[in-house]
């Protein structure tokens, strides 16, 4: 019986966990350049002194879904989508270079450039700092134009530039954070190449028909491993009564 429920409490606690990338996937739905993550379960034998004849259960997110979100025109001088596979590279919380897609970008109360969720941007040498100006432009290539205060509309001054990269998806891990991060504490160099719509934002990749599917899935799984623990618990109970003496 212990084979039995070994398998099924492993199973319920594994679904627990891909139930909970769901929920998140299902709370960014509306997140500007959220990548969706994917989950996968696969058996894993138990090691030990001798033969493994228990299994159990694991869940494991084996990568992030790379798809685009749809591209929607805002008309704001200071929301970026990037076109193709490039990424917007930013400070992470732990001073780390990292890389987003997301592109609702603002000026903080000190002229930081940064994204929605208040990280950094970076440019040429770091953190972008805008000073102040009465229109600030973001060209294709990630160019930072400001027109200075009081100045004439067509005295136009080139700041900055966003810093794009494209270090190919293959290579990113997302960390706990949810920023993309190159292994082992690289940095991916500046890529030419790279392009911003501007005055537009790459919505959400999450499917919510796809999501909402998997939740119910993860929920009917979870309620039968709980009735197979409770059949192992009544069928242990059973043999126990029967090998009890009269």
């Amino acid at each position: 019986m212990d084979r039995m429920l070994f398998v099924a409490m492993s199973g319920a606690k594994e679904t627990l966990i891909a139930q909970g990338n769901a929920s998140n996937n299902l709370a960014n739905a509306n997140t500007t350049g959220f990548l969706a993550d994917l989950n996968q379960s696969r058996s894993m034998p138990v090691f030990g002194d001798g033969y493994p004849t228990r299994v159990y259960a694991m869940d494991e997110r084996p990568r992030t879904d790379f798809g685009h979100g749809a591209i929607t025109p805002t008309g704001r001088d200071l929301d970026v989508a990037v076109k193709g596979d490039g990424w917007i590279a930013v400070q992470a919380p732990d001073g780390s270079e990292a890389y987003s897609r997301r592109g609702d970008l603002y000026l903080d109360e000190n002229g930081l450039l940064k994204t929605g969720n208040g990280l950094p941007v970076l440019g040429n040498s770091g953190p972008i700092a805008v000073p102040p100006a009465d229109k600030v432009e973001i060209g294709g290539d990630g160019t930072i134009s400001i027109r200075p205060s009081g100045q004439a509309a067509n005295e136009l001054a080139v700041i900055d530039r966003i810093k794009l990269v494209n270090p190919g998806n293959d290579r990113l891990q997302k960390g706990l954070d949810g920023l993309m991060h190159l292994p082992d504490g690289e940095v991916a160099e500046a890529d030419a190449g790279q392009r911003l719509a501007a005055g537009a934002l790459e919505a959400s990749n999450v499917n919510l028909v796809q999501q909402m599917v998997d939740m119910i899935e993860l929920s009917r799984r979870f309620e039968l491993q709980v009735q197979m623990m409770q059949k192992a618990d009544e069928t242990a109970e059973s043999s126990a009564s029967v090998l009890r003496p009269v």
